[in-house]
């Protein structure tokens, strides 16, 4: 009961579905406007779904500039484990490596893979197909919200974020199960950490020492969020007008980045592109910052609006609207596919 207390007026901390609750009928009224449910479907016409749900990593990565891209490998979840091995040899992939699910959302089943024996757990495990991907060692991650109307060959950068993994730090003298207590994000995921760090638990942190809980970048597995709004210029606009026009179809969506520096990237060196969310991308540059409810709820609205305009431009331009009943099969198996990964996680 008093997480529930604490949680009523932070309104970061409430579940996705209460806090998009109010705004939720200018999403139906955009649907009766563009005469489908599916409003969105055209906003990135050559990914699946636009982006909004369920689409795969490789489908996105293969319309990206290669040479931004970490080493990648797909493994099938039925494979042999030695035939596993031997593609990671033959990749060239280097222990420790990133693995995670080909269609996967919100850090789901997101490991960091240190030894043959972890991978083999993991293997033993998925369900379904994964990556195998390099570990991007660059000391920054960001993420950039980018939109262009199709009609226009200069698009806006309207959210630009650092992203903190979820971490504490140690002070020589609490173990991590007390440290995990005391943090202000990882006191509301108890369960969650023990399950995955509790057999770390009795561990005294040596002082100064972080210590990762997460390696996820995401708001809601911990990740702290800094506001980088400041930082938003024209050079970091023509880096991502530059990739975004890569396929001549990437209209809306965030960006996951690891760089060198905010510099580099905006000389556009010394930086890899971890993900590209489509639609469904949440503008998460309202988190962390100070916003207000009320503010929050305007950033999400402009970016709807942005969304809708593309969507029927694109729409008008030869690109249909998925059908009713393709689009509910296609969304009902994905939430079922996504149910199952949360059980494996």
């Amino acid at each position: 009961m008093k997480k529930i207390l604490n949680k009523i007026p932070n309104w970061e901390l409430w579940p996705f579905n209460v806090l998009y609750a109010p705004i939720f009928p200018v999403w139906l009224w955009y649907c009766l406007k563009s005469r489908s449910l599916w409003f969105f479907t055209p906003s990135n016409p050559t990914i699946t779904f636009g982006g909004m749900e369920g689409e795969g990593k490789k489908e996105m990565y293969d319309q990206l500039p290669h040479e931004l891209m970490p080493l990648t490998i797909y493994i099938s979840h039925s494979t042999e484990f030695e035939q596993v091995k031997r593609k990671v040899e033959l990749s060239g992939l280097q222990y420790p490596f990133i693995v995670k699910p080909d269609v996967g959302m919100k850090g789901i089943l997101f490991r960091v893979i240190e030894t043959e024996k972890q991978l083999k757990e993991y293997h033993e495990r998925m369900p379904v197909e994964y990556i195998a991907q390099e570990k991007v060692d660059y000391p920054i991650e960001v993420s950039v919200f980018y939109y262009r109307y199709p009609w226009r060959q200069k698009g806006r950068v309207s959210g630009f974020i650092d992203k903190e993994l979820l971490n504490v730090v140690g002070d020589g003298k609490r173990n991590l199960k007390q440290l995990v207590e005391d943090h202000p994000r990882a006191k509301f995921r108890l369960e969650e950490m023990e399950h995955r760090h509790g057999k770390n638990y009795e561990r005294i942190i040596p002082e100064q020492e972080k210590y990762f809980l997460s390696f996820a970048g995401n708001h809601n597995r911990g990740a702290q969020f800094t506001n980088l709004h400041n930082e938003i210029d024209k050079s970091l606009l023509s880096v991502f007008d530059e990739i975004s026009q890569f396929n001549k179809s990437f209209f809306y969506g965030r960006y996951d980045i690891k760089t060198n520096s905010i510099e580099d990237l905006k000389k556009g060196i010394n930086f890899s592109i971890l993900e590209f969310n489509g639609a469904g991308a949440e503008p998460n540059h309202i988190y962390d910052c100070g916003m207000s409810l009320k503010q929050a709820y305007a950033t999400i609205l402009q970016h709807w609006k942005a969304l809708y305009k593309i969507s029927r431009y694109n729409n008008k331009n030869g690109h249909a609207y998925w059908p009713l009943k393709k689009g509910w099969q296609y969304l009902n198996e994905a939430r079922r596919h996504f149910k199952m990964l949360e059980k494996v996680d």
